[in-house]
């Protein structure tokens, strides 16, 4: 097995402060960067917090310029990173709830949730997922959120050739082990590495459950948060397989 390094970025939302927010993501995909992760994964909704109320007004285009500070700093420091962001395809086009994959090779590719959560529908259309992405060679496939709460949503990643399953997002105390045992499963039925990045503290008036996760291909568990907080969960593969470690990131 080639090496590869994923990891989930449990990062905490500052409610609507997409600025405040770019600064805590470069400081996970800094932090990312010195353990040697090729791919960073962060919540639903990530750049302005799981805030439905203010979708509308903070959505943006994929390519606005606001964020191309942060896909310079994802090619400068090395680290692809999938940021969630609530964007519009077109200035008429509805609100989708996006996931942003910001190429360490300076390229960006653009997810759509595809399967909202009841309620969502008031702020958000459902999106037309995306294609996979691929490290090396490694095919990853993205989900966001309800997206994983449809099997055939794994089943066809799986059957595009995917090894890893990728999910943004925001899950409570209440949801988490019903959740959980879904994503733990599609790793173990379809063989593949799913890792899963939850929000590390409230957002948007949900508590998250934080304790993001990442299982190996038989469905064990390589590492999981052991709660809430601004911590990012490593995945590493080497010829003798994989191995994990949890790890604090501090914002300066």
């Amino acid at each position: 097995m080639t090496a590869l390094t994923l990891a989930a970025a449990q990062s905490i939302s500052i409610a609507g402060d997409l600025a405040g927010n770019i600064a805590r993501h470069q400081r996970f995909m800094q932090a990312a960067a010195e353990q040697g992760v090729q791919l960073l994964v962060f919540p639903e909704l990530s750049l302005t917090g799981y805030e439905r109320g203010l979708a509308a007004q903070l959505a943006i285009a994929p390519d606005a310029a606001v964020l191309q500070p942060l896909r310079d700093f994802a090619r400068e420091v090395g680290v692809t990173a999938v940021v969630g962001m609530p964007i519009r395809l077109t200035d008429t086009s509805p609100v989708l709830i996006g996931a942003l994959i910001l190429g360490a090779d300076g390229s960006l590719g653009v997810y759509s949730k595809q399967h909202l959560h009841p309620g969502e529908e008031e702020a958000f259309a459902p999106g037309t997922g995306g294609e996979p992405l691929t490290i090396g060679a490694d095919t990853i496939a993205l989900a966001v959120c309800a997206d994983f709460n449809h099997a055939d949503h794994a089943a066809m990643a799986a059957l595009k050739g995917a090894g890893i399953y990728a999910a943004g997002v925001l899950i409570t105390a209440k949801g988490y082990d019903p959740d959980t045992a879904l994503l733990q499963g599609y790793a173990a039925g379809h063989s593949m590495v799913v890792l899963m990045a939850n929000h590390g503290g409230a957002t948007g008036g949900w508590e998250s459950a934080g304790r993001s996760a990442v299982w190996a291909p038989d469905g064990s568990l390589i590492a999981a948060a052991s709660g809430t907080g601004n911590l990012m969960v490593v995945a590493r593969r080497n010829p003798l397989g994989w191995t994990g470690e949890v790890l604090a990131v501090e914002l300066e």
